[in-house]
């Protein structure tokens, strides 16, 4: 009787964090735990390492810690938990490849050689993009839980967190592409 009490238990506790969470999540635990096994050594050794890993879940573990953990607690926080300041990563975009690393306070994003910094500033709750010096105010988080998104033609409209609101962005700012690079 008493199993049967903990299994069902953990079977809501399991279901609930699935439920309330919905996020996909970056899953930066399972990835930098991947990252390590393809560096280890040569391809033989790497796949000696990989089955060694899966024999005694760590992959799985990982994984579940990431999927039930982590990425909740990066959905309802804004933050990811396991996110280093100095983490460099390479992206590859529509328009080449990008060097995004990890600052204390957001993003610096490297293309060529040109660099432009995405910052929080906490204090005004706002993102700025900082390029050659000048620094230029995205977006205002206001605590309402709505955004105040500042526009290319100099003026600003307020938009929702949600998919209306992100498409109402888009289009507001589709028209000046280069917004963020001025």
């Amino acid at each position: 009787m008493r199993k049967s009490k903990m299994t069902l238990a953990l079977a809501i506790i399991l279901s609930g964090s699935f439920m309330f969470s919905s996020c996909v999540g970056s899953f930066t635990l399972f990835n930098r735990l991947v990252s390590w096994n393809q560096n280890v050594s040569d391809k033989f050794v790497n796949e000696v390492v990989f089955l060694a890993l899966n024999i005694v879940p760590v992959y799985g573990v990982c994984y579940l810690a990431d999927a039930l953990v982590i990425n909740s607690i990066e959905f309802w926080s804004g933050s990811n938990p396991m996110a280093k300041v100095g983490d460099i990563k390479k992206v590859k975009g529509e328009n080449g490849d990008y060097t995004v690393e990890t600052l204390k306070n957001g993003y610096s994003i490297t293309k060529d050689g040109k660099s432009m910094d995405l910052l929080f500033n906490e204090e005004s709750q706002t993102w700025n993009v900082v390029s050659e010096g000048v620094s230029t105010e995205l977006m205002k988080m206001k605590k309402d839980g709505t955004v105040q998104l500042y526009l290319p033609n100099g003026g600003s409209m307020n938009v929702t967190l949600d998919a209306q609101g992100l498409t109402a962005a888009r289009q507001a700012t589709m028209s000046n592409a280069y917004f963020a690079a001025r």
